[in-house]
């Protein structure tokens, strides 16, 4: 098969900005699951898949916060690598993507978050360390030099966060061939899962937000899911 490096480098591209305007470089809401995994479809070929994966990244990571000490998981890198890593296999086979590809890319990539908190950590400390430098620059009058160091502390987390996007395109793409050999059965079980798994994501985005009724909305949407699956048949 032919990797589509192009594919690559505009993940690489998208999962970078996502994670600087995190830190806070454009504070437009671009980092949030549901924008991230949809921008990457968008700029990957598969507008439908990228939505797919964000709105369920979304919904499981609705009513997380950084309180105090305490640093949540990475929703962007969750979503960015899982929308890369279901385009990348659905394009490589040459295909609309389809429930099931979501579901893979979400599986695929549920340990990014964890994952992205840990990157973070570790990248704080450098950028800790140029943001002192930025500060005693600026106490020295040179502002613009400060503001420009301040910046560059941002490129190690392009970088990184990037690079994770890149791979789950190229690990999309490379998994194409695998994918082709998978059982129907597996295949139409896994389509099923994406709207099980969007239930759950639901019923813990209502939780969060300590809903009264979240049990309900909860046990409401269990029993739809599991109906129309019943309905379905094998």
């Amino acid at each position: 098969m032919t990797v589509e490096w192009g594919q690559v480098l505009w993940a690489f591209a998208w999962g970078g900005l996502c994670a600087v305007e995190r830190r806070g470089f454009l504070q437009a809401m671009v980092s949030r699951p549901l924008v991230a995994g949809t921008g990457a479809g968008l700029l990957l070929g598969d507008v439908q898949a990228g939505l797919y994966v964000g709105l369920l990244f979304e919904l499981y990571y609705l009513g997380t916060a950084s309180l105090g000490a305490s640093r949540p998981e990475n929703d962007t890198l969750a979503a960015t690598a899982g929308a890369a890593f279901a385009v990348g296999l659905a394009r490589a086979n040459g295909a609309p993507s389809v429930p099931a590809v979501w579901s893979l890319g979400v599986l695929t990539c549920a340990g990014m978050g964890p994952l992205g908190r840990w990157m973070e950590m570790r990248l704080e400390r450098h950028a800790a360390g140029l943001l002192g430098r930025a500060a005693s620059i600026a106490e020295a009058g040179q502002l613009r030099r400060a503001v420009r160091q301040n910046l560059f502390g941002l490129w190690p987390f392009f970088a990184a966060f990037g690079a994770v996007t890149a791979l789950a395109s190229l690990a999309g793409q490379l998994a194409a061939p695998w994918e082709r050999r998978v059982p129907l059965e597996l295949l139409r079980g896994l389509a099923w899962a994406y709207p099980a798994m969007a239930s759950v994501a639901a019923a813990i985005a209502v939780r969060g937000a300590n809903d009264r009724r979240g049990h309900l909305y909860a046990g409401v949407a269990a029993v739809a899911v599991g109906a129309a699956a019943w309905g379905a048949g094998p």
